[in-house]
């Protein structure tokens, strides 16, 4: 088969390429430029120039032809400019899994399939596909940053190494001497390029000092630094005293307000969901729901379909739940779909 594999230049997509190689396919790399200037070498992220060149280095080694798409434009538009804008209103966007859904994963592959006639688009995701469902990893799963890429688009995308263990993967890498074999994972979102979330937003939202209330009092309890730097949930850094633990429940943008309240305010017993990406159908027993990348996944009472919404009711309520950030819903490990928190 012919299978282009995304190459980001680290390990996981590198073992891949080469499993697949290995297999007989005829297999390309492809990698994606989205930015020109280097990044500082303590920034965790992917996709810099280094990582480009990386991705050619084991392309040679491997004996693959190796290609580079720069898609600086799209993923600012795509990607960067949705992210900023997410926090201009209010939310809490999670830009690797529109990244996934708009530019690297589903739309790369449908793009390659239409341009280069290939059979399947390969990535180095820790994600199980069988009997064309997307499951579980046993160890570092990636599957919920799968929520949202389209089921068509699944059809055509493979994850060569989602059975194995991080250390099996390096070991792999070990034993053909890929140079890449050690290469710290990337952690940071990655145009931030090693900055702080407040320093990287503060060049394009004004962050204007304002009241910090409590949700049920009513009462001034101090003064925030910005509303759009602080995350619901967050108890620490907020610089007011209270007699009881205060968490940041609810902000509001348009009044330049942050609320806060002791945890119990926190907990939400319903979630909804716009945007429904569905891939598989609903189920009666065993649904849960996760609402950010390795929480806890929270059992489901049950859903109720709307037109592009979901509401999901669950059996125990959440806590820390963040408007803008995905929710995926599986069935047991079986990944049915996702959606953006509202």
């Amino acid at each position: 088969m012919r299978i282009a594999v995304g190459m980001s230049g680290g390990v996981d997509s590198s073992v891949a390429a080469y499993l697949l190689k290995e297999q007989g396919h005829d297999v390309v790399g492809v990698t994606l430029r989205f930015y020109k200037e280097e990044c500082p070498e303590n920034a965790r992220v992917c996709c810099s120039p280094k990582d480009v060149q990386d991705a050619r280095i084991i392309c040679d080694i491997l004996g693959i032809p190796h290609i580079t798409f720069d898609w600086e434009n799209l993923f600012k538009e795509r990607v960067i400019d949705y992210f900023i804008k997410s926090y201009k209103t209010g939310f809490t966007p999670n830009p690797c899994a529109i990244c996934n859904k708009d530019v690297k994963t589903a739309f790369l592959g449908f793009y390659l399939k239409q341009a280069a006639d290939i059979d399947f688009l390969a990535t180095g995701h820790y994600v199980i596909k069988e009997d064309g469902k997307i499951k579980r990893a046993k160890e570092k799963d990636q599957s919920y940053f799968m929520a949202l890429v389209p089921k068509q688009s699944l059809e055509y995308l493979m994850f060569p190494i989602g059975h194995m263990t991080k250390q099996e993967t390096r070991e792999i890498a070990k034993k053909i001497n890929l140079p890449v074999a050690n290469k710290v994972d990337s952690q940071d979102v990655c145009f931030l390029k090693g900055m702080s979330l407040e320093d990287y937003l503060s060049q394009f939202i004004e962050m204007l000092p304002g009241d910090i209330i409590h949700i049920e009092t009513k009462k001034v309890l101090g003064k925030h630094k910005g509303v759009h730097r602080y995350t619901i949930g967050q108890r620490h850094g907020l610089g007011i005293s209270y007699h009881a633990p205060l968490y940041v429940v609810e902000k509001d943008v348009e009044k330049n307000i942050v609320y806060v309240g002791e945890k119990e305010h926190l907990f939400k017993n319903v979630i909804t969901l716009k945007d429904y990406n569905k891939i598989e159908d609903f189920e009666k027993d065993n649904m849960y729901i996760q609402i950010r990348y390795n929480s806890k996944p929270i059992p489901i009472e049950h859903v109720e379909e709307y037109e592009n919404t979901l509401k999901v009711y669950l059996k125990e309520p959440a806590t820390q739940v963040a408007k803008g950030q995905v929710g995926a819903i599986y069935n047991n490990d079986i990944l049915l779909g996702g959606g953006i928190i509202s």
